[in-house]
Formats: C-alpha cells, structure tokens, sequence
C-alpha cells in the first residue's frame, strides 16, 4: 500500500505507485510545486496549473472573479493574443480548457507527449502574465452572462444549485461557483485584476502533470516558462498553507424550497449536510452511493424506474469540501409523481439506516468501484487530478492499491450506521418544476 503525506516543509519526494507508475513532487525555491507521475510506454501526457483559490473565497468586490479569471486567462498576455492561444492547442492536436471549483481553479491541457513543452509554454504565460484588457473584460462580462442565462434554462442545473443554498445556508460553499447576474455586473476589471494578484503568485501555484513525462524536464519547462512570463521565481519562497479542514457547524438554509417553471417534467433533491473531504467513513460513502443510487442496479434504479416506472433518472451523490458537504437523492419525474417518488427516495434511505444492506450487495458494490477506478486510472488526465486534488486539498496521496484496501475493510455495519446518521440530519427539499408545497406534505413528515 502506498500512502503519502505531501509535507509542505519537504522539497523533493519521490515513489513508485501500486500501477506501476513513478511519482515526484518538488518544491521550488520559489515556492511553486511541481507534481508528476510518470506512466510507462504512454504517448500523450495531461498538465494542469492550479490555484487553491475558489468561488468561496470571494469576499467584497470581488464576487464573481474566479469565474471571470477562467474566462480571461484565455483571452490573452503580453506574448499572445487569445487567438495565438487557441492556434497553440489546435496546431498539435491537443485540447485546453479550465475549471473553476468552490475551492481551486485549474488549467488544463492533454496533448501528445512531444508537445508537452509548448502546452507548459502557454499555460504558464496564461497564468504569469494575463492582460485582462478592459475591453475583453467587458466581452467576456457578457459571455459570461450567457453562460449564466443557459444554465438557468437547465431546471437541474437550477436545482442543484439551489440545493446547495437550501442545505449550507449562508455559508460560502452555498454560493454558486460562477456567480449570479447580480455580481458579474457589479465586479469591476480592477477589482478582478486585484484578485488575480492576490492569488496567482509562485506560492499558489501547484503544477501537476501525468503520463508519458519527465519530472526534471517539467520543472525547467516550468520555471523558463514562468519566468519568461515576468513572473518573479528568484526570491525564496514557502507554498501557501492548505485550507483547514474540519467540519464547520453551518445552520441549514431551509427546508423547502420550491421554485415554479412550467416545464414537463419535476427536479426534486431531498438531501442533508454530508461527509467533508477527508471523512474517514468516505470509502462507506461511496458504497452507500453505489448501493442506493449508483446505477443500473441500485436501489432507486430499480424501485423507481424499472419497477414502477416513475422516473428516468434518479441517483444518490455526495460532495464534499474541506469544511462541509451534502449528501442528496435525485429524480427527474412528472409532477403528478412527485409525492410518490420522493416518499420511495427516502424511505430507501429508511431502509438502509433501519435494516442495512446485504452481503451481497456490498460485494457488488466493492466490485463496481474496483472496476470501475481500475478504468478511471488508465487516464492520464485522472490520474493528473489526482494529484491535484492530493497536493491541494488534504495532502494525502492514496494509490490505486491502497484506495482499493479501504473499500474492501468497509462493514456492513458502517454502511448501515452511516445511512442512520444521514437520516439524523436536518431535511432539505429542492424542487424545479410545476411543483407546490402539497407534494412534499408525506416526505416533511417522515
């Protein structure tokens, strides 16, 4: 079993993974940290550069500037026009994009291995030396204010967002990741480019890179890169201290809400407070999640779609942050079904929490994480978030043997006493659609 804690004192680090593959991690004098994981014979490679700094993190004037960050990055530097940046990816058959979470954004590409230098090459100008031109500024505002509008023609885009708000309540991760109309009219390009500041210098940067890649090679492509951008590598430099985690006492939003659109079809979220990032009971999550919601073979696949034939989707999730998280059951259905899937929604639950689950689904779902991460790993972009994730959110780096060993020392017992303390939570209904507070009278009550 390989388990690894990344040490922020420590500068270099370095060991072989259960798949085979070779693990480095170094600090630079500056401060930037540079992770890769090198996976024999591969011929394409996945680089990112992130920063632990996410939509929960905006305070004041700057709600809004992660989301307008992801979008301006692309949009030019002193070296590169925002088209240069797209010819860049295009001319070598790779793809570029970025993300923005509630607690890091990321800039990605996957190419072939050969291009490896100029993808570093680009995203590391994007980061060190963005312009963010008014002009393109209020572009972009406007981009973005589509972006905002589409999703807000997705009911379940709508609803999950939503969700959030009703179960974490005032709290910052209740907020969501790209802003509201609201805020990205009112953020300004300096207090945008303050931000960018702020959080984008050597010591938040994480660099993490996986497939057909050399480390040694990557740190030169990163440092001439960054420097060649102007940023500053040459004072001495610690890496930011990671997020504290520990679960925060958050009051919940409310316990029904409810929002009227005349579309076909209802979006209902039943769901609590759920397990944080680094819960140790996270490995009996996600066999709660497979055995409740997780497929074809679930509980609420098979009670509400194949036999009953209520709903096309319904599913079971987790999210988990460094300090909260929420636990939810999922179905799109027709209104005149609301009260009669949301009852079966949690009284699955119910039956979780009263009478467990069996051997033999738990070893169905054991074999269906197996596999299922098995496949996952042979992507170099997975097992580049991986690090990711590892280096900026807990500092702990599990290998594929070792997440596997977890699993299996999951009980029935801890599966069935985790959906009790679910159940012991307080409530919170979402509901997108020709919907009204009658439907969820039976479900309050339970």
């Amino acid at each position: 079993m390989t388990e690894i804690i990344f040490d922020l004192d420590q500068r270099e680090l370095s060991f072989t993974a259960s798949e085979g593959s070779v693990v480095r991690r170094t600090i630079l004098d500056s401060g930037v940290r540079v992770l890769t994981e090198t996976m024999p014979a591969a011929a394409s490679a996945s680089v990112s550069f992130s920063v632990a700094v996410g939509s929960r993190d905006e305070t004041n004037n700057h709600f809004g500037s992660t989301h307008f960050l992801e979008h301006l990055l692309f949009k030019g530097t002193k070296a590169r026009t925002a088209l240069d940046i797209a010819i860049a990816f295009d001319s070598v058959g790779g793809s570029s994009n970025a993300s923005t979470g509630k607690e890091h954004t990321s800039y990605y590409a996957r190419v072939q291995s050969t291009a490896l230098p100029l993808a570093v090459d680009v995203i590391g100008d994007m980061l060190a030396d963005s312009l963010i031109d008014q002009t393109e500024f209020e572009n972009e505002r406007t981009v973005i204010l589509e972006e905002l509008a589409m999703n807000d023609d997705d009911p379940q885009d709508v609803a999950f967002e939503a969700f959030a708000e009703a179960v974490l309540g005032g709290h910052e991760l209740g907020r969501p990741i790209g802003g509201t109309q609201e805020t990205i009219n009112a953020v300004t390009r300096d207090a945008v480019w303050e931000y960018y500041k702020q959080n984008y210098r050597p010591q938040d940067i994480v660099v993490t890179a996986a497939g057909g890649v050399d480390h040694d090679a990557l740190i030169k492509l990163v440092e001439d890169s960054l420097s060649k951008a102007g940023m500053n590598l040459g004072s001495s430099g610690k890496p930011v201290a990671r997020r504290e985690i520990g679960e925060a006492k958050i009051a919940r939003g409310t316990a029904l809400k409810l929002i009227n659109r005349p579309i076909a079809q209802a979006n209902v979220l039943i769901g609590m407070q759920g397990l944080i990032a680094d819960d140790n009971r996270r490995f009996a999550m996600a066999i709660l999640n497979t055995v409740l919601g997780g497929g074809m073979s679930s509980r609420l696949f098979q009670e509400i779609r194949e036999k009953r034939g209520l709903a096309y989707s319904v599913f079971s999730f987790n999210q988990g942050y460094s300090d909260a998280a929420y636990f939810g059951l999922y179905a799109g259905c027709s209104p005149s079904k609301v009260s009669e899937v949301s009852e079966l929604m949690v009284v699955e639950l119910e039956k979780v929490a009263q009478d467990g689950i069996t051997e033999a689904e738990l070893t169905l779902a054991k074999g269906n994480i197996s596999g299922g991460l098995a496949l996952k790993f042979e992507s170099s972009q997975a097992r580049m978030n991986r690090l990711t994730g590892s280096e900026l959110t807990t500092g702990e780096f599990l290998d594929l043997h070792s997440t596997l060993a977890y699993f299996d020392q999951v009980t029935l017992a801890q599966v069935q006493d985790l959906a009790a303390w679910l159940l012991g939570k307080e409530r919170s209904i979402v509901a997108v659609g020709d919907v009204n507070e009658a439907m969820f009278e039976s479900v309050l009550k339970i």
